[in-house]
């Protein structure tokens, strides 16, 4: 959705902007002309890729504005969600990257570690796209993405709550895209693989197919300029994830990964 000098330039939203995935969006689609609303809870990382985007530019503070904020502070998002589209003016696209991974060994049930993944990963998706569906079910167009995994595809061993919160986000895209798609609404479902963020880092070891946020990003751009429904990033997932999702339960309890 390129900018055009005699439209007013489209708006992104994009929810855990300041790395990984949601700082990489947020770069590529500044580059198409959007203007952008950048969330995270980290508001001086906020401020560093704000500075970058708008470096010489006469118009910074129309062009990207900042918004420090918690995902798991649900009551208060329906009030932030109404002042960035007052202070924005619109919204044409909506993006929800925040994600957390924390590291849990094989033999460890842990609630605290698990209600944090559930609650950003998950509850904080529901609670800002809600928002989203609302809003451009009213207008009869727009955009929703939503950074899942590839994770969410199948129950393994590893991290069961982490893989849960995505597959609980998956399907939950699915569910806003069959109510929204015969209102105009277009809603976009990422899976990455690995890729080489913060998040990556912390999890350890046993990645491969690693691909950098940039990749990411420009993949999902381009996703959403032609309206795609589910895309796996990098593409070669999609197959493998198939193939992982036909193997048979009995044989796939006992696969260790």
């Amino acid at each position: 959705m390129p900018s055009s000098p005699l439209l007013t330039p489209p708006v992104a939203v994009i929810i855990g902007a300041s790395s990984g995935i949601g700082a990489a969006l947020a770069r590529e689609l500044a580059q198409e002309g959007y203007r952008l609303a950048l969330l995270a809870r980290r508001g001086d990382a906020l401020q560093a890729l704000a500075a970058e985007l708008t470096a010489g530019r006469p118009d910074a503070e129309e062009a990207v504005r900042i918004y420090p904020h918690d995902v798991t502070d649900y009551e208060h998002i329906p009030t932030l969600f109404q002042r960035i589209l007052a202070e924005m003016g619109r919204m044409d696209v909506v993006v929800y990257a925040a994600g957390v991974l924390l590291p849990v060994a094989e033999d460890e049930y842990t609630f605290e570690k698990d209600r944090a993944m559930l609650e950003v990963n998950l509850m904080g998706a529901v609670a800002w796209l809600g928002q989203a569906a609302a809003y451009f079910q009213t207008q009869g167009e727009g955009h929703i993405v939503g950074i899942s995994s590839v994770a969410g595809d199948r129950g393994r061993v590893k991290n069961p709550a982490y893989q849960a919160s995505k597959a609980g986000l998956t399907n939950y895209l699915e569910s806003l895209r069959n109510r929204l798609t015969r209102r105009g609404v277009h809603v976009l479902t990422v899976k990455p693989g690995f890729v080489d963020t913060p998040m990556l880092q912390s999890a350890g070891g046993g990645a491969f197919w690693v691909i950098s946020p940039e990749q990411a990003a420009a993949d999902i751009a381009k996703a959403i300029r032609k309206r795609k429904q589910v895309i796996y990033t990098p593409a070669r997932w999609r197959w493998v994830m198939l193939t992982i999702q036909h193997i048979p339960s009995f044989l796939f309890r006992r696969l260790s990964f």
